[in-house]
């Protein structure tokens, strides 16, 4: 499928962390802190940060539903406990209170707003709490429209649930919106189950998804407007 003779959506929506916000360089700067107060600097942080995801996604699947703090706390703790290191209290907050001061990526504020002059209306739906993606909305430029999180859906990615209620509260069907994101094992899985148009904005970090191609396949964000332009929306 392509996003060719499809009609204009009327939303857009979008995956925040790496998509729009630079993730994965402010969970590595968080990483490297946790084992710097560790006292194992020589651990590497790749090790932590996929232990990390490994237990966040499954404690993101497990009811009832959690806050993302306290998955992202359990998992903090579940990864240092396996790579045999004592865990804190605090060890989780390094990471979820430095989350809404990660910055966007350059081009993201400029493309954003170049979609809103064409005439876009934008949403992002992300695995979060409202409180932790307030800072890095506030970034944004006042561009976007509407924030649906995890937290107000009762669900996470790539749930059918967080994104049924997304587009429930946005009065649209799967058909009305396009779908920008960054992550496979996430949006992706979504998007194949679901049956919504999806972008993909490939920053060369993730692998795609065997089964799964998106509607098309971006290297930044600022490239979008002018593939929709072509389009003829």
């Amino acid at each position: 499928m392509t996003l060719e003779h499809t009609p204009r959506p009327s939303w857009l929506t979008f995956d925040c962390y790496g998509t729009l916000i630079q993730w994965d360089e402010g969970l590595r700067a968080a990483v490297q802190k946790i084992l710097r107060l560790k006292g194992a600097p020589d651990i590497p942080p790749a090790d932590l940060i996929a232990l990390h995801d490994r237990y966040e996604h499954q404690l993101e699947q497990e009811r009832p539903h959690r806050s993302f703090r306290e998955v992202s706390d359990q998992s903090v703790r579940m990864a240092l406990e396996a790579l045999g290191l004592r865990s804190d209290a605090g060890d989780g907050r390094i990471l979820t209170d430095g989350i809404g001061a990660m910055p966007p990526f350059p081009e993201v504020v400029g493309a954003l707003r170049r979609l809103k002059e064409l005439g876009f209306k934008l949403c992002i739906v992300s695995n979060t709490d409202d409180d932790i993606i307030a800072g890095n909305v506030a970034q944004l430029g006042g561009t976007i429209d509407r924030v649906i999180t995890a937290q107000q859906a009762g669900a996470y990615k790539p749930a059918r649930r967080l994104f049924d209620y997304a587009h429930a509260e946005l009065g649209v069907s799967r058909h009305d919106v396009v779908h920008i994101c960054a992550s496979p094992h996430l949006d992706h899985a979504a998007a194949r189950d679901i049956g919504f148009r999806c972008v993909w904005i490939d920053r060369g970090v993730r692998a795609p998804l065997p089964d799964y191609t998106p509607d098309a396949t971006l290297a930044r964000l600022d490239e979008v407007p002018g593939l929709f332009q072509k389009l003829g929306w």
